[in-house]
């Protein structure tokens, strides 16, 4: 029999079968369904709306009679409507920023606590890293899940925990060489900047011992991806999560493949799903991703609905499936004059021009009746032709994006930083 203890090992995931894990899927999938249904008032209130009880899932595919779970859900029953145990049983509370003064609250179980930090060991091991590693960890610690998140898992496997938080960049550089740090867990975006600092002070990254990047908590592109390994001299791999489903660790690339985090599917049942009508989608095609909770006890979440813009593929280092490369947010897209716009669009394009640096913002402003979009644009330290490569990615977007743009170049260190998730897009319209 399979339990969670027989799959804390990476190498047991591996030698899992696609029938074991569909088996175990559907069993606790039916003890979710059964445990929000008795105990949590608001999901049985919306499972009753929409015809269901837990007894109708026969199969995993019956999931999609179920109802979907939203961000405005869980601002609805602010701050611990949702939770399915006592407040006597949480342990602890998370919470994002919300942008209606509300943030979106969850909480956890001792269990839960325990199942968290072993899907992010699993995922630091799946990214190369090994027990004894030091893990120099740069997200932010406190509400938001990232820095507990990564250093509770570091901790699970056996690594030595950095916690450094997330900011004083200096510092960030500082530690990576006299503690000689082997990994860093932080948003793509502010290793950016991290390497802008290992560059000011004229050390050699490849005399570092940091070897591997664990980077997530904002889409990055593949350009970004090569930008950072060839900068720092390591091995740079995409973990993914989302405080309403856990935090990070929901999914995490291995380190030999780099195609795609792979979901720990024993923990999360993932779908896509049409954004508009909300209808499961065939396997391979693009659509939102939907997670359920599969071991959750403070706070399962059903068939929740991320904005993330991806497609499943099949599993390449086990059996469990890999998220293609998220293109966007149905919640981020810009519609610019009717055209759809991506931000990691416009990075893919700028990422390719070395005399620009990476860092960037998109400034939306209306003029009558017409949307103008003014892109921010900064030189790299050193580069000689800075202004005929910004004119030529205002060529590139007008030809592969399809809207036309002004260009705005800055001098090097001339675009706001980022101390955790970078601040890509400014709608003024």
């Amino acid at each position: 029999m399979i339990t969670a203890q027989s799959l804390s090992s990476l190498a047991a995931v591996r030698q899992l079968g696609r029938d074991e894990l569909a088996a175990l899927q559907l069993d606790r999938l039916r003890w979710t369904l059964e445990h929000v249904y008795n105990h949590s008032p608001v999901y049985k209130v919306k499972f009753e709306a929409a015809g269901v009880t837990p007894g109708d899932l026969k199969q995993l595919s019956d999931l999609s009679k179920f109802p979907f779970t939203l961000k405005g859900d869980l601002r609805e029953h602010y701050p611990f409507g949702l939770f399915s145990v006592p407040m006597s049983q949480v342990v602890r509370v998370h919470a994002s920023s919300g942008t209606t003064g509300k943030p979106t609250v969850v909480g956890y179980t001792k269990n839960d606590i325990d199942h968290w930090a072993t899907c992010v060991a699993r995922s630091i091991e799946a990214a190369g890293g090994r027990p004894g590693d030091r893990v120099q960890v740069a997200y932010g610690y406190g509400l938001f899940t990232g820095g507990l998140g990564a250093h509770y898992g570091a901790e699970k496997l056996g690594c030595t925990v950095i916690p450094m938080s997330g900011g004083q960049t200096e510092k960030q550089v500082q530690l990576l060489r006299d503690f000689e740090s082997d990994i860093i867990m932080v948003t793509p975006s502010y290793m950016l900047n991290i390497a802008d600092e290992i560059e000011r002070q004229g050390i050699d990254p490849a005399a570092l011992k940091l070897r591997l990047g664990i980077f997530g908590a904002e889409p990055w592109t593949d350009a970004m991806r090569k930008a950072i390994e060839a900068r720092c001299c390591i091995d740079a791999t995409d973990i993914y999560g989302l405080s309403e489903v856990m935090g990070p660790g929901v999914a995490q690339e291995f380190v030999e493949s780099k195609d795609g985090p792979t979901i720990w599917e024993d923990h999360f049942y993932p779908e896509i799903i049409d954004p508009e009508s909300g209808e499961v989608l065939p396997a391979g095609e693009e659509g939102e991703l939907v997670f359920t909770s599969l071991t959750k006890e403070a706070f399962p979440i059903i068939r929740y609905r991320t904005r993330d813009l991806t497609s499943l593929l099949p599993g390449t280092e086990s059996v469990m499936r890999r998220i293609a490369k998220i293109t966007g947010r149905s919640d981020d897209m810009l519609i610019v004059r009717g055209v759809n716009v991506f931000p990691s669009q416009i990075e893919e394009i700028l990422l390719q021009k070395h005399a620009l640096a990476p860092h960037y913002q998109i400034e939306l402003s209306r003029s009558g009746n017409m949307d103008e979009v003014l892109l921010h644009v900064e030189s790299a330290p050193g580069a000689q032709d800075a202004g005929a490569q910004s004119e030529e990615l205002q060529q590139l977007i007008k030809s592969y994006i399809g809207i036309s743009c002004q260009m705005k170049l800055h001098e090097v260190g001339g675009i706001p930083r980022s101390e955790g998730k970078a601040k890509r897009v400014i709608d003024r319209r």
